[in-house]
């Protein structure tokens, strides 16, 4: 199954400080049909913007991401990190049995990135961090893992059995993935054009897939997007 949905069918909300973008359920939107993706709970694609950012609040049993597009945020935790975040790094909090964090924009330029939650696969975990800078040019023509379960040289960390992927293809390449079996896929298009098995996506576009045994994913012209493959259940 391979659900396509359009770029303007994402729930936006402009607070002045944050414009965003929700494709879950998540603060006052309720979808009922539209609360997650197998383990993938929240995918919110957000800019921030110069002096603001999100005053100290807590989260508990959730693995949460964030991949910087463009600017610096910094990151203050009750684990005693104080953390500058920026373009092509990700981070990983593993809230666990709980803790309280900050995210703050203290540049003069707006700061694009995407929040992605992912439940994790057991429970009662303390706390941790996890961050990694990236070089473009490892995910360019190519699925380059920036997040596992497995870890590894250059691998965020996550405690839970899923995968982050970002590729950015040329005007004639093409990849193919194999989902991980009993495992949901969910596809973001950060730019440009792809074929997402036959099916056509732009920028903003998202793909949802379940029971698919391959995917061949090629850019119809220059295509940069996100790839995350978590568990069903």
């Amino acid at each position: 199954m391979l659900k396509i949905i359009p770029a303007e069918q994402r729930h936006f909300t402009d607070f002045g400080w944050l414009k965003t973008y929700w494709m879950f359920s998540f603060g006052d939107y309720y979808d009922p049909k539209n609360i997650q993706h197998g383990k993938l709970r929240v995918f919110n694609d957000d800019i921030v913007e110069p002096g603001q950012g999100f005053s100290r609040h807590p989260h508990e049993e959730m693995e949460i991401i964030s991949l910087i597009l463009s600017g610096k945020m910094v990151h203050k935790d009750t684990m005693g990190n104080e953390i500058t975040i920026g373009a092509d790094e990700v981070q990983r909090m593993s809230a666990g049995t709980g803790l309280y964090h900050s995210e703050w924009n203290h540049t003069d330029e707006p700061v694009h990135f995407y929040q992605i939650w992912i439940s994790p696969d057991r429970h009662d975990l303390p706390p941790s961090y996890d961050q990694k800078a990236f070089n473009p040019e490892s995910w360019r023509n190519h699925l380059a893992l920036l997040a596992s379960d497995k870890g590894g040289n250059n691998v965020v960390r996550m405690n839970s059995a899923g995968s982050i992927y970002r590729a950015a293809l040329d005007g004639d390449k093409t990849v193919s993935y194999s989902p991980g079996k009993g495992h949901k896929v969910f596809l973001y298009v950060i730019d440009g054009t792809l074929s997402l098995n036959g099916f056509t996506l732009n920028k903003g576009d998202q793909g949802r897939i379940a029971d698919e045994k391959i995917l061949e994913i090629a850019a119809m012209k220059e295509a940069d997007f996100l790839l995350i493959d978590v568990p069903s259940q």
